[in-house]
């Protein structure tokens, strides 16, 4: 099977990255939270960081890494508190890790974008995080300008009475999986029907700075979906779209911001994940997203992301 190696790498790194994150959340969170100098959620933004890159190197050492983290201010003499606590983190998953092998590991995430590449977002939804809501851990493969591997690990995402923790898994061409982070059997997703009025649901990030929201529910209402939305951090968004929870995700500039461009790890994973589950994502003026030229999608505007039969009317209205 094509590219088996690498989803089975990425996965793994995932799981063990999110072990380290949701220890992070529960050890540090409670107590941290106030203190802009020992931030939580850098501390797993490095691990994590750390973790994944190792592994990557490991095992395809030619593949660059575009990563979000680099160590430059980690290594800085009064820092030296903060370094020793993502070390202890780290050794906490990988016993032999010592504080030079994780910055190196953390650096190893700053590659440029190449033919074949890797990108990363150890941490996507920072506030979720600090919230004790929603993040997810995003990983994928870009290879001759398409993506080809997406892992999306989501430690607070449930869909049902299902247990917490979810891990979805994409190879192009094969189809979207999903199954338990702590592990267990894999099952095919696939994105809600047009019919399944209950699940034509319209996802939207929390925070309103994301995005544009009095017209992403005008739009989402005049594609037809009538469903109050559901604010969601992270690329876990991707994720319930994938598995049929939700049918439409817009994320449309901000009119504070209208010269802001979404970087490349903040939307790969979760691109191929709904894609291979069905469904279909674009920019705005209905163009593919550019994973592969730049970190930032530079000649993109906005993300929309659907079940795929809804798109086309997506687009009209917008």
């Amino acid at each position: 099977m094509a590219y088996e190696q690498e989803l089975a790498i990425a996965q793994e790194a995932v799981m063990i990255a999110a072990k380290l994150c949701e220890a992070v959340r529960r050890d540090m969170v409670p107590e941290a939270m106030e203190k802009s100098d020992m931030s939580p959620v850098t501390v797993a933004d490095y691990g994590a960081q750390a973790i994944i890159c190792r592994a990557l190197a490991a095992a395809f050492p030619n593949d660059p890494v575009v990563g979000e983290e680099d160590s430059a201010d980690l290594q800085k003499p009064e820092m030296a508190a903060q370094l020793q606590q993502v070390t202890d983190f780290v050794k906490a998953q990988i016993a032999e890790a010592t504080s030079g092998q994780i910055t190196e590991w953390i650096d190893h995430g700053n590659g440029e974008v190449a033919r074949r590449f890797w990108t990363l977002d150890p941490i996507d939804g920072t506030k979720g995080f600090l919230r004790g809501d929603q993040y997810a851990i995003a990983l994928a493969l870009i290879e001759d300008g398409d993506l080809k591997v997406g892992v999306l690990g989501c430690p607070a995402l449930a869909f049902g009475d299902g247990e917490p923790g979810l891990l979805f898994s994409a190879i192009r061409g094969q189809g979207t999986t999903m199954q338990a982070l702590a592990g267990g059997e894999a099952q095919s997703v696939k994105v809600v029907q047009p019919g399944d009025t209950e699940r034509l649901r319209f996802v939207e990030s929390v925070e309103a700075s994301h995005g544009d929201q009095d017209r992403q529910n005008a739009v989402a209402q005049a594609a037809g979906i009538t469903q109050p939305s559901a604010r969601m951090d992270s690329q876990a968004k991707y994720g319930a779209l994938a598995a049929g929870e939700a049918a439409l995700y817009l994320r449309l500039p901000s009119p504070k911001y209208p010269n802001y461009r979404e970087k490349i790890w903040d939307h790969a994973a979760g691109a191929i994940v709904v894609e291979e589950a069905g469904g279909r994502v674009t920019d705005m003026h209905g163009k593919p997203l550019d994973f592969f030229s730049a970190a930032k999608m530079m000649d993109n505007r906005g993300v929309v992301v659907s079940n795929g039969p809804i798109h086309d009317a997506v687009l009209s209205a917008l």
